[in-house]
C-alpha cells in the first residue's frame, strides 16, 4: 500500500462556547443543532449558525450523562431522551417554554435502584423503538419507548459499563464496553451475550501498555465498523461486522445470523495516545475523530487492505487543545469535530473545530491513494 503525507491544520476552531459547569455529553440535534449537558444537571441547545442558546433544561438534579435526540413531525428542534443520575426523561424541546424543569418532562423512568446503578451513555436502535443503556454496576439495559418498561442483560461488566451501540440494520444487536477491559455483544430480546472480546493488557502495536485497557469510549459507523478506546491510549478497529465495502464481495454469502465484528480477523488493536482516549465518532464510514482526555483531536482514515487482509490507520489531522483541561464529549459530522469538557478555571467549555474547504481536495486524494 502507497504510504502518503497526511494533510495537515484539516479543521480550525471556529467558536469557543462557555458554561457555567463543566459540559459532560453532546449530540446533534439536525445538523445546525448542538445539544449540551452539563454536570450540574442542565441541557442547553445550541444554534450553530448563531451560537446562541434557543432553549435549555434546568434542575435535573444529577449529571446529564448522555443524549439521544429524535425527529419530532412539524418540529424543527428534536425531541431529547436524557439520562441523569438513575433516570431517563424524554423532553420535546420544541414546546413553547424556553426553560424547563424536570416537571416538563413528558416521560421519567427510574432504572437505577443501588448506589452504582448510575446511569451513563444511552443509544437508540434503528427502528427507534429501543433505548440502550448502560451503567457504573456494569449492567447494559432496553428501555421499551412504546411500553415505558426496561429489562436488563442477563450478562453484565465486572466493572463501569460507559459505552453502548447499537449494530446498524440489525435492531435487536448491541455492543457494550466496560472498564472490565471487554466488548460484549448482546441479542437483547434473547438477553444473552452472543460474542465478546477482551482488550490484550499486554500485546499492543505502536507502544508499551503502562495502564489496563479499561474501555472508555465507543463509535460504530453505518456501515457496522466498530471504534473503541481505552484508557491506556490504545485504539481497537473492528472491520469484521462491515457491510457494502470490499471487505465483503456482494452476493459471496446470506446476510450472517449475527454481527460478527468482534471476531479477531480483520482488527487492529494500536497505541495512538499517551493519556485515555474518553470520546470517538465517525463523520463517515470511514473517518473517525477521537479525543484524549487531555484534549489532543485527532482525525483518522481507517482502511482495510484486502491484499493484505491487515487495517491500517491513516492519520489526517491532529491538533491540541489550548483552551479545555479535559475533555468529556465529542461529535463529528463531515464539517465539524466538537468537543466539551472543562477549562483550567473550572468553567465549560465546548470548542467547535470547522473543517477548512481547501483540505476538502487534500483528504480526497488521501483517500484515492489509499
Amino acid at each position: 500500500m502507497k504510504q502518503i503525507e497526511p494533510p495537515q491544520d484539516v479543521f480550525s476552531l471556529d467558536k469557543t462556547l462557555n458554561t457555567p459547569s463543566h459540559v459532560s455529553s453532546l449530540a446533534f440535534g439536525h445538523a445546525g443543532h448542538l445539544f449540551a449537558g452539563s454536570d450540574d444537571g442542565s441541557l442547553r441547545v445550541y444554534d450553530l449558525s448563531s451560537f446562541k442558546v434557543l432553549k435549555a433544561v434546568r434542575g435535573l438534579g444529577a449529571e446529564v450523562s448522555s443524549i439521544v435526540c429524535m425527529k419530532k413531525a412539524g418540529s424543527d428542534l428534536r425531541d431529547a431522551w436524557i439520562a441523569h443520575g438513575k433516570q431517563i426523561s424524554k423532553f420535546q424541546l420544541g414546546s413553547e417554554k424556553m426553560i424547563q424543569t424536570l416537571e416538563d418532562a413528558q416521560v421519567t423512568i427510574q432504572v437505577g435502584e443501588g448506589e452504582t446503578d448510575i446511569l451513563n451513555e444511552l443509544a437508540l436502535n434503528a427502528n427507534k423503538s429501543h433505548l440502550a443503556f448502560t451503567m457504573d454496576s456494569g449492567y447494559v439495559g432496553i428501555l421499551d419507548l412504546a411500553e415505558k418498561t426496561f429489562t436488563k442483560m442477563e450478562t453484565k461488566h465486572n466493572s463501569v459499563c460507559g459505552s453502548v451501540k447499537f449494530v446498524p440494520d440489525r435492531p435487536r444487536e448491541l455492543i457494550s464496553g466496560g472498564y472490565d477491559t471487554f466488548l460484549l455483544h448482546f441479542d437483547y430480546v434473547q438477553r444473552k451475550v452472543l460474542s465478546r472480546c477482551q482488550m490484550d493488557p499486554y500485546i499492543v502495536e505502536g507502544g508499551m501498555a503502562l495502564s489496563p485497557p479499561f474501555i472508555m469510549s465507543m463509535a460504530m459507523a453505518s456501515t457496522g465498523v466498530l471504534a473503541a478506546g481505552t484508557a491506556d491510549g490504545r485504539l481497537w478497529i473492528g472491520f469484521g461486522g462491515e457491510k457494502g465495502s470490499n471487505t465483503e464481495a456482494k452476493g459471496s454469502k446470506k446476510k450472517a445470523k449475527k454481527w460478527e465484528g468482534l471476531g479477531e480477523d480483520k482488527t487492529l488493536l494500536i497505541k495512538v495516545a499517551e493519556g485515555p482516549i474518553v470520546a470517538i465518532a465517525f463523520s463517515d464510514a470511514r473517518r473517525l475523530a477521537i479525543s484524549t482526555l487531555m484534549g489532543v483531536i485527532t482525525q483518522y482514515l481507517l482502511i482495510y487492505d484486502e491484499a493484505e487482509a491487515s487495517v491500517v490507520l491513516q492519520q489526517l489531522w491532529q491538533k491540541e487543545s489550548s483552551g479545555l483541561e479535559k475533555v468529556n464529549a465529542l461529535v463529528a459530522d463531515d464539517k465539524r469535530i466538537i468537543v466539551g469538557g472543562f477549562s483550567a478555571k473550572g468553567r465549560g467549555v465546548i470548542e467547535v473545530w470547522k473543517q477548512e474547504t481547501a483540505s476538502n481536495d487534500q483528504v480526497l486524494e488521501a483517500e484515492k491513494s489509499s
